[in-house]
């Protein structure tokens, strides 16, 4: 978690979620329901263990981001991959939605969903939807003219045995990822020597999310 100035809008969220889904969280000392759910945030996004890292931001002190994001309510809540707004909601939310909106974060992330909060039905609670969720056209404004998806150059291609092998180590550790974290971290080192473009790195994303909720 990190509080985040206008004047490190830029770097803080809109460059970072070109790493990892960045929720930003736009509060105020005043607001009830922002102390109802700033908590929720913090607890929830912490637990993904650096999946997803939260940028909350004193509209009151920072008045760019608030007109950026044309809010007009608090506490109001985006999420950021690439540079784009790609999931929303305004107005507190129960625990279980928070958990269900960061899952898909991590889930976008990983290429299983392209979709965004106007499509209803994965990752939602059974019949409704998080009240007051955006479309990614409502708040554009911050995400700047610069093209998106930038990646890391490709890692050296792997020999079948050593995929078949950082799987079978991957597999290892997946139960005590949650309670380690020096094997979370040696879990996404070896993901990353897996390199995106093997179906297992995003499979085994999925399964960390999982193991660490």
């Amino acid at each position: 978690m990190a509080d985040v100035t206008d004047a490190e809008f830029e770097t803080a969220v809109i460059e970072r979620s070109k790493t990892v889904p960045v929720v930003v969280d736009l509060w105020a000392p005043w607001c009830g329901p922002c102390k109802t759910l700033g908590p929720i945030l913090e607890e929830v996004i912490g637990e993904t263990q650096g999946l997803v890292e939260l940028a909350k931001i004193n509209v009151d002190q920072n008045p760019g981001a608030h007109q950026a994001f044309q809010v007009q309510g608090i506490p109001a809540v985006y999420a950021m991959i690439d540079g784009q707004v790609v999931d929303g909601f305004i107005g507190a939310q129960p625990k279980e939605t928070v958990v269900e909106f960061v899952q898909r974060l991590i889930d976008m992330k990983a290429g299983v969903v392209t979709g965004s909060a106007e499509e209803p039905g994965e990752g939602e609670a059974a019949g409704e939807e998080p009240a007051g969720a955006t479309t990614p056209g409502t708040a554009n404004e911050p995400t700047l003219s610069e093209p998106s998806g930038d990646v890391a150059p490709a890692a050296p291609a792997l020999s079948a045995e050593e995929g078949d092998a950082i799987e079978a180590q991957l597999k290892e550790l997946l139960t005590d990822v949650k309670g380690d974290e020096e094997k979370r971290e040696e879990f996404l080192s070896l993901l990353e020597q897996l390199g995106p473009d093997d179906p297992r790195t995003n499979t085994y994303r999925r399964k960390l999310a999982t193991a660490l909720f």
